[in-house]
């Protein structure tokens, strides 16, 4: 995929998103696939893992991706800010219900998925720990590790969150399956689907030929621990594989 440089995307209009360069960072793709889901227009940045990003920093205030920035509103990252972003943008293709408690359902959903100390923080903080643990651990890990807080009392913990929520996603995903539907909430297509895909993927990576990882990226996230591995319940993955294949550009770009 073919990334504009950060001066490029900052002096252009409409909707830009800027995604981690180089590795399926589930933030970023969940934000891109929902926005074509949507059928908006946009283009790509990248940002490059561990590394200054100056000018991202300069224009964004943040050295993480996504970014995502519309018209000259001020760039934002928070998963749940772009979410309703591209909730305003296109209405007419929603990814929260309308009804108030399954709408409180969904971002609860995702945010044991997408939020601080949810999924995603958690399996990061699992992916920092061989490098944090080496005496010459690589600078650039080290730098990321430090920019999301990483400490030994969240570490011990992590894998044992990771287990909870995938057992929860699952349970969720049962219980609609029994009620007649293949989605997380309600009776809908939700963020929440789009959210579960793309983290899947940094716990149980797609065949090298869905997604093109450079070989010490595939190697770092096929680590995992046995307790989160025994939570990947089939229906999640079988969640994950329909998603990929409906509504996410295969092989992944990025």
């Amino acid at each position: 995929m073919d990334l504009l440089d950060i001066g490029s995307l900052k002096n252009r209009d409409g909707l830009r998103l800027v995604l981690v360069a180089g590795t399926p960072s589930p933030w970023g793709q969940a934000a891109k696939a929902m926005m074509e889901y949507k059928g908006l227009d946009f283009v790509c940045g990248g940002q490059e893992p561990g590394g200054a990003n100056e000018a991202l920093v300069e224009w964004a205030g943040i050295n993480s991706g996504p970014v995502v920035a519309w018209n000259d509103e001020a760039p934002i990252n928070r998963w749940d800010d772009i979410l309703m972003l591209l909730e305003r943008l296109a209405p007419h293709k929603p990814l929260l219900p309308d009804d108030r408690a399954l709408r409180v359902k969904a971002l609860g959903l995702a945010h044991e998925i997408c939020g601080e100390l949810g999924l995603g923080w958690n399996r990061r903080l699992e992916l920092f720990k061989p490098a944090m643990q080496m005496s010459d651990g690589p600078e650039a890990v080290r730098n990321m590790a430090a920019k999301y807080r990483y400490n030994e009392a969240d570490v011990a913990l992590a894998t044992q969150r990771e287990a909870a929520t995938l057992r929860l996603l699952a349970d969720e995903l049962k219980t609609q399956r029994e009620r007649g539907c293949v989605y997380f909430v309600g009776d809908m297509l939700s963020a929440v689907d789009f959210y579960w895909a793309a983290f899947c993927n940094i716990l149980d990576l797609l065949p090298a030929s869905d997604m093109p990882l450079a070989d010490g990226f595939r190697t770092m996230f096929e680590a995992i621990d046995g307790e989160v591995a025994a939570a990947l319940d089939p229906i999640l993955l079988e969640h994950r594989d329909n998603m990929m294949r409906a509504h996410f550009r295969v092989p992944m770009e990025f």
